[in-house]
């Protein structure tokens, strides 16, 4: 196997790799952007007089209707714009890995078939001036 397709063997497992983490990122932000987002519904429910508590780490804190409605607004807010991002280099990914598969494979058969006609000699070099 020339050099060449060797490389390009290993750049298609990085991306791979690459591919596998975006993608567990995304259903990360996706899953916590549906707990938000249900979490929102839920306190659109809830009596504004209502006593409320926000989890700070271990610790429960108390807070304000107001705060606390925010807060998960902008939280349900940043998450769409990750989940979009991650959505769009996902896309980058998988088109790069396309590609260079392409670029592989023309590789391997322009290899093997030397370039010529497919009744040609097909040795290295073939293919003429």
């Amino acid at each position: 196997m020339p050099p060449e397709a060797q490389e390009k063997i290993e750049e298609l497992q990085e991306l791979q790799e690459t591919a596998q983490q975006v993608a567990e990122q995304k259903e990360q932000a996706e899953s916590a952007l549906n707990e938000s987002k249900t979490a929102l519904d839920a306190l659109e429910d809830v009596d504004e007089d209502a006593g409320m508590y926000r989890e700070i780490g271990e610790v429960l804190v108390e807070t304000d209707y107001e705060s606390a409605y925010d807060d998960l607004e902008d939280k349900v807010d940043s998450l769409e714009v990750r989940v979009e991002q991650l959505q769009k280099q996902e896309e980058r990914v998988e088109e790069q890995f396309d590609d260079l598969q392409s670029e592989l494979q023309q590789m391997l058969q322009g290899g093997a078939g030397g370039g010529g006609g497919p009744m040609g000699p097909g040795g290295p070099g073939a293919g003429g001036a």
